[in-house]
């Protein structure tokens, strides 16, 4: 069983493009652009998607766009050759100097923090794609939305598919399909073509629902079940998926969900958990016969299977909790189901 030991190994594990990528990579011509590229998926997105330019003898540019906040991911990403601009995306100024670029992954949006600041979310997840279609009118964007456009799905099911009717729950989620069809607009408007990129969850060992759920077995703290089930898929595949999107982008807008393969229970996720961990987990509450699922038999058609499987993300989770791994400290969130976030 291949360990992640550090930062550094998970780091260059995430960056690692396969073969499809790199086939892909060279059907794909002119430069891309990353909007959002220093939040939790950017900077391993980024790096990645440069990684397959090189390893295809592509010598296209790659910018990243973000505030960069946090100077140590601007210069991880500066570091691997990929041109780094910093600026605020809602100031229409900074966003119309940007360079064009023939390819663009949107990965801006606002989730926490929504509650108490509520006109903040919807000016950057509705009114901010508008001006990005403006400006990149011509480009293949794949735009990052989420599973909880949809509604609650039953657990006996596989979740829900691109043809289920939107049932947004909550002003984060209804600002999340207000991005859709902004998208969407501007898609059949300008004819850009369009990828609508629905995921749910991804992670890696520094935050995901894995780590949440096995913090709590670690720390003996309870584990609410009310959110019985749960999607999750590896960040670098999801990463991996999203890229190659790029190939796939039509006007009108298509839509594609991005998850594992399979609808998982938590608290079977927490005793896989505890075993490694040599806990027992504790449990509040019981599990509802509905949760937010998505069936992404589409994206394997297209991309194949995910690579990481749920029993390698369990040992690699386990193992980084037990070693006090790194953490982002941004939960999930994933047990809530009014929609308040």
């Amino acid at each position: 069983m291949i360990l992640i030991q550090d930062e550094e190994q998970l780091d260059r594990m995430l960056s690692v493009p396969s073969e499809a990528l790199i086939m892909d990579l060279k059907k794909l011509e002119g430069d891309f652009m990353i909007l959002g590229a220093a939040g939790k998926m950017g900077p391993s997105l980024t790096t990645l998607l440069i990684n397959g330019l090189k390893s295809a003898g592509s010598s296209a540019k790659v910018f990243a766009v973000s505030r960069f906040s946090n100077s140590t991911n601007r210069q991880y990403l500066e570091d691997h050759g990929v041109n780094t601009i910093a600026g605020d995306l809602l100031d229409p100024s900074f966003l119309n100097k940007l360079p064009q670029a023939e390819n663009v992954i949107y990965l801006a949006g606002q989730k926490f923090g929504t509650s108490g600041n509520q006109a903040y979310t919807w000016a950057m997840n509705t009114w901010l794609p508008g001006l990005v279609c403006q400006k990149f009118s011509k480009s293949n964007i794949v735009a990052f939305s989420t599973g909880n456009i949809y509604p609650l799905m039953p657990t006996d099911s596989r979740g829900a598919t691109e043809s289920t009717q939107p049932g947004p729950i909550g002003e984060y989620a209804q600002s999340c399909l207000g991005r859709e069809r902004i998208f969407e607009y501007f898609s059949l408007e300008y004819h850009t073509p369009v990828l609508i990129y629905r995921l749910n969850y991804a992670l890696d060992l520094r935050y995901g629902v894995l780590n949440d759920i096995g913090q709590k077995v670690w720390n003996q703290k309870p584990i609410d079940l009310t959110m019985g089930h749960v999607n999750v898929i590896w960040q670098g595949d999801a990463n991996e998926y999203a890229i190659r999107s790029l190939l796939h982008c039509t006007a009108p807008a298509n839509h594609l969900n991005i998850t594992g393969p399979e609808v998982l229970p938590v608290e079977e996720l927490a005793k896989q958990i505890g075993i490694r961990l040599d806990k027992t987990p504790t449990f509040t509450g019981s599990p509802q016969p509905t949760a937010l699922l998505n069936d992404a038999a589409k994206s394997f058609d297209l991309f194949g299977p995910p690579k990481v499987s749920i029993e390698q993300m369990l040992d690699w989770t386990a193992q980084w909790i037990r070693e006090g791994g790194k953490l982002l400290n941004k939960p999930t969130h994933f047990e809530t189901r009014d929609g308040k976030f």
